[in-house]
């Protein structure tokens, strides 16, 4: 088993020696992690490693930049696909019972007729059957399990769910998702497939002439010379440089990731031209905290107050989503699908707008689904539909409110 893992990163292009690959075999002989607890109806001797604890020291003997730790993660995931230990409120549930043996596919009449839960009532529903259920699920309506039309469990529909154990939502409408991921920084070195975007923002000019005088002036250096009777007076200025302050905050993972490429390049560009630019990462919606670096996501949190504090009215407020998400995550205290956030995102939202009057929203999505979407209407109504696509002429628009 881990001599193909060790050829599945070998072929992510990932540099991995068999040398390392000989330590790793080492730690887990000397027993550096220790196997998992028997489940408690049985009487079996303990077998196996937790799957986290196998992940850590696998990723601690075989990468050695931390550069590699998205490639890593990405082909971890691949390869031990289904494995992963699921948390619960008070004990695991068995992974037996999320096996995907099935896909679920209803008509629109059927999804029709499955009734979605309230917030409370699904959260209080959840704590409750995993308490009470004693065996693995499949097809059913009522337990966590797959294929069905129940709110707990993986692969199957519900309207407003949450999703347990599966890599990626096909209906982008669970409330919470029963997974901890860490998310790729967006790349800011990214090539532009074109200068389109660029000339796009540069709409969003300020300019001003500061810092060291290393340009020539030359109209005014002819001037001089001229009344100096011919000789010589070389007469130097500050560079140009657009003056314009950004706040650009992004979300990144989950939905997002069918839209890196692009995103990629706007944040590329944006760096180019924007001498004045700040930048943060957030999920779904804007909380009470946000981050700078997805590798460091959890230890390095940046509080959304202090943000608001930190910089001055004049600053652009950029804010780039798909702005997909169950409208719990906007509109609910504790909706967020990653944590119990006290406050809703909407409240948070509403903070940055009233604290930078000049925003917009880009989205990636195509127009043509927003009106699709429930979570993308709430956020328009607090943008003020100031709402933009990522397109050509969705920039040029956003650019030119901004500029208003």
């Amino acid at each position: 088993m881990l001599l193909d893992f060790f050829y599945t990163l070998r072929s992510a292009k990932l540099p991995v020696s068999v040398k390392e690959y000989l330590t790793l075999l080492e730690a887990l002989q000397k027993g550096v992690v220790g196997p998992n607890a028997a489940q408690p109806d049985d009487d079996t001797e303990p077998s196996g490693y937790k799957i986290d604890d196998f992940y850590y020291l696998s990723r601690t003997t075989l990468v050695k930049d931390e550069k590699h730790y998205d490639k890593f993660d990405r082909a971890f995931a691949a390869y031990f696909k289904g494995v992963e230990m699921i948390a619960d409120f008070t004990k695991d549930i068995p992974l037996e019972w999320l096996r995907k043996n099935l896909e679920l596919n209803l008509s629109p009449e059927d999804k029709a007729k499955i009734e979605k839960m309230g917030w409370d009532e699904l959260m209080e529903t959840l704590k409750k059957r995993s308490e009470e259920q004693k065996e693995r699920h499949e097809g059913g309506s009522k337990w966590i399990g797959t294929g069905g039309t129940s709110p707990f469990g993986a692969n199957g529909y519900n309207p407003q769910g949450i999703r347990i154990g599966q890599d990626k939502g096909r209906n982008k409408s669970a409330v919470k998702v029963w997974d901890q991921r860490a998310y790729k920084d967006y790349d800011d070195t990214q090539e532009l497939g074109t200068r389109n975007i660029k000339v796009a923002l540069r709409r969003l000019r300020k300019f001003a002439r500061e810092g060291h005088e290393d340009e020539l002036d030359l109209d005014e250096t002819i001037s001089k010379t001229a009344a100096n009777a011919g000789y010589l007076d070389i007469k130097m200025r500050p560079e140009r440089h657009n003056n314009v302050k950004v706040l650009l905050l992004m979300d990144v993972g989950g939905t997002m990731d069918e839209h890196i490429a692009r995103v990629e390049e706007l944040f590329s560009a944006a760096k180019t031209e924007f001498k004045h630019l700040e930048f943060y990462y957030f999920h779904n919606c804007v909380y009470d905290y946000m981050w700078k670096n997805n590798r460091r996501r959890f230890a390095e949190k940046f509080a959304t107050w202090d943000i608001l504090r930190k910089y001055n009215k004049d600053y652009k407020l950029i804010f780039v989503g798909d702005a997909t998400m169950s409208p719990y995550e906007i509109l609910q205290p504790g909706g967020s699908v990653e944590y119990n956030n006290e406050e809703a995102g909407a409240e948070w939202l509403q903070r940055l707008t009233s604290t930078f009057p000049k925003f917009a929203w880009i989205n990636p999505e195509p127009q043509g689904v927003w009106q699709y979407r429930q979570s993308i209407s709430v956020i328009q109504q607090l943008m003020h539909n100031k709402m933009y696509p990522l397109t050509l002429k969705g920039l040029e628009e956003a650019m030119r409110q901004l500029t208003k």
